[in-house]
């Protein structure tokens, strides 16, 4: 059986935070590991801040965050209704001379075990990420 929850927040950095916390305490009701938390709550920050970024651009306007929930993962989708892009222009960072942005897909696909970015110009962008339970991938 899935469990889901699902918040719509505003798109303003300072309710990041929020769903950092939500997060935590809903991976924590599941059992996950203190490292695990952390790797979750650093990822869904970085998922939000690129939805406040580059999803709506209007402050007016809000972002939403779903957690699919069942007994061996717990499933976020964090989705902005912006302006979207080419998921081939997705690429990856140079590590060796890093620049200011462009990190955050990167980070998210290093700490979660599933990621997928859908996006569609015109139509927003969702980032689903998975982390499973008590397993290393």
């Amino acid at each position: 059986m899935t469990d889901s929850l699902s918040i719509s927040v505003p798109s303003k950095p300072e309710y990041v935070s929020v769903v950092r916390l939500t997060a935590s305490a809903v991976a924590s009701r599941m059992g996950f590991n203190v490292e695990e938390l952390e790797d979750i709550k650093v990822a869904v920050a970085e998922a939000c801040t690129n939805a406040i970024k580059h999803g709506i651009c209007k402050e007016e306007a809000n972002f939403d965050v779903k957690f699919l929930l069942d007994q061996e993962k717990i499933s976020i989708h964090v989705i902005d209704h912006g302006s979207g892009f080419s998921c081939n222009q997705l690429e990856e960072p140079d590590l060796t001379s890093p620049k200011e942005g462009g990190l955050g897909i990167f980070i998210i696909k290093s700490l979660m075990d599933e990621v997928d970015v859908i996006s569609d110009v015109g139509e927003g962008t969702t980032i689903k990420m998975t982390k499973y339970l008590g397993e290393d991938i």
